[in-house]
């Protein structure tokens, strides 16, 4: 197997709920949604956004939609109207979680 982007098979969307954020990650096929599911973990989403996601991971899993969904609390410095970050409705979180790669 080889090393290869999320972003190379997959699709992400993403956005802002509240000083957290939301980011789904889609696939197309059954078995890349099993290779998600068995490597998309919350302590690995949590490590990839350790520098900005200070709060609790949540994984929810949609088998009909062929797609993880990830909840990352405290992750927008207090969220649209209280944060100085550049992106504080988290709309890049989805590209920046298919940057992690996944052994493929």
């Amino acid at each position: 197997m080889a090393m290869q982007k999320l972003g190379e098979f997959a699709f992400a969307r993403s956005g802002d709920k509240g000083d957290g954020s939301n980011v789904g990650i889609f696939v197309t096929n059954e078995r890349d949604y099993a290779l998600i599911k068995a490597q998309l973990t919350v302590e690995r989403v949590k490590r990839h956004f350790a520098a900005i996601c200070k709060g609790e991971v949540t994984r929810y899993e949609a088998p009909n939609m062929l797609a993880l969904n990830f909840i990352l609390r405290d992750s927008l410095g207090g969220g649209g109207s209280e944060s100085l970050k550049t992106d504080a409705q988290g709309k890049t979180h989805g590209l920046a979680l298919l940057e992690l790669e996944i052994e493929r």
